[in-house]
């Protein structure tokens, strides 16, 4: 029985700009100080997107902070890192973004199996309204459950 896959970050904003199919699982190319910022956390995914050139997939403008204790080899905080993933994948994500005009967005990144993995969405844009759809359901949701919490105490 292997371990639970632990979370380093999720991307909640993805999931507040857009309406998210489809996931999928994979890894990616990353320098041995990316590998030591990203497992403390270090990563910003806020601005980041994922685009097929070339039948490779490529994550863009995703922010690894410096390595504290690196010297003077340090990576690039804003380079394009390859994401490793099945040609049927890829050729299905290729289909998707040009065909039918989706976007593909990082959720989340966690540790599998002591491999940094990333979790790749096939997403649509929201519209404003779907935006305060959602936030209307939240605020409910967190009304709905402090209420009951104050009625069983």
């Amino acid at each position: 029985m292997s371990a639970p896959d632990k979370d380093i970050i999720n991307n909640r904003h993805a999931f507040f700009e857009y309406h998210i199919d489809d996931k999928y699982e994979a890894g990616i190319a990353l320098l041995g100080t990316e590998v030591k910022s990203v497992m403390s956390g270090r990563i910003q995914l806020k601005e980041s997107y994922v685009a097929v050139k070339d039948g490779e997939v490529w994550l863009l403008n995703a922010h690894i902070s410096h390595y504290s204790h690196g010297n003077k080899n340090n990576h690039e905080p804003l380079r394009s890192r390859k994401l490793l993933l099945h040609r049927k994948e890829i050729d299905r994500l290729e289909k998707e973004t040009t065909q039918k005009g989706l976007t593909l967005v990082v959720t989340r990144v966690y540790l599998k199996n002591r491999r940094i993995k990333f979790e790749i969405g096939v997403a649509k844009g929201k519209k404003l309204y779907d935006k305060r759809e959602d936030l209307k359901s939240r605020t409910i949701d967190r009304e709905t459950r402090s209420q009951i919490k104050d009625n069983l105490s």
